[in-house]
């Protein structure tokens, strides 16, 4: 099978990411579809809301997370932006992959703002006890990132464990990101799908549930829960970023958007197919990945939509 031809701007989607927007919440599906911009109907700006300048990221998480999961996660946030007190990361780096966002859609707005920087700051709320149980509705995920007190145009980012069911989980979504329509604070959440359905939110790190079946890839961290919350996690933040209220940059109807990175599900590296992520380099160990991050740390990225060119741009 050959690779996808992106000269026609097409993407086949046998198995990963969609992005659907319920009023304000959108979603990370999987879908058996094809879903594509396409330069007749392609993904551009809506004339509203992005996000510049600095931007503070809290964290809330939900149930029990190892200090090396939290690591790895906190870690890649903290990567997003280099910071002149961290060590250089090596190319290609996580660093990189956020540029591109800079570089392919807040940079080419007519009235272009200071460049954007994601900063983890001080405040995480842990709640080990479960304090909601462990089955939450989408209403309890925006009850515990309220907890964090962001104000207009912060981020709360809520991690569920992987003994968390979450209203559509796996069913339907992997994660979502939202704005409270009330005070304008963001909200990400994304789920440890580890042992409820790592098939459907953590490929290519475990087979898929349908679909061409290749090998899985080794998790660069060893933790194919944690690496995929990752990949969402970045999907995520790149659609909070260029379109955090549901009228930023995006393709299609309103209700059904493909966003900065969700347009480019499936897509990690050059060669990529459906059911296979890419060329992807390995580390010693043999765990793929795409970016490096701080402190030696390695992950495995989504591709980025370049509205330009119609066409994802990966880190290799």
């Amino acid at each position: 099978m050959a690779p996808l031809n992106y000269v026609k701007c097409s993407l086949l989607v046998l198995f990963l990411v969609n992005l659907i927007h319920f009023g304000l919440a959108s979603r990370i599906r999987k879908l058996d579809e094809y879903i594509f911009p396409t330069q007749e109907n392609p993904l551009v700006y809506h004339n509203g809301e992005v996000l510049q300048g600095k931007i503070p990221v809290s964290i809330v998480w939900y149930g029990t997370f190892t200090p090396t999961q939290k690591y790895i996660l906190t870690n890649f946030i903290e990567s997003l932006t280099h910071d002149e007190n961290q060590q250089q990361q090596p190319c290609p780096s996580v660093s990189q992959w956020f540029d591109k966002i800079n570089q392919l859609y807040l940079s080419q707005l007519e009235k272009n703002g200071p460049t954007t920087h994601v900063h983890l700051d001080d405040k995480q709320i842990v709640d080990e006890n479960y304090s909601k149980g462990k089955y939450l509705k989408e209403d309890q995920i925006s009850e515990l990132a309220a907890l964090a007190e962001r104000q207009k145009g912060e981020i709360a980012i809520v991690f569920t464990a992987e003994d968390v069911a979450v209203e559509g989980f796996c069913m339907d979504s992997c994660a979502l990101h939202k704005s409270d329509p009330n005070t304008g604070a963001l909200l990400i959440w994304v789920g440890n799908a580890a042992t409820q359905c790592p098939g459907q939110c953590s490929w290519p790190f475990h087979q898929p549930i349908y679909g061409p079946m290749c090998p899985p890839l080794t998790a660069p961290n060893g933790d194919i829960g944690i690496d995929g919350m990752v990949i969402n996690l970045a999907h995520m933040v790149a659609g909070t970023i260029t379109n955090p209220s549901g009228n930023g940059f995006y393709q299609g109807a309103v209700e059904m958007p493909l966003e900065a990175s969700t347009a480019c599900p499936g897509v990690y590296a050059n060669g990529h197919f459906p059911g296979y992520a890419g060329n992807l380099p390995t580390d010693s160990s043999g765990a793929s990945y795409n970016a490096n991050g701080a402190n030696g740390q390695k992950y495995l990225l989504p591709a980025i939509f370049d509205p330009s060119t119609c066409s994802c741009t990966t880190m290799v």
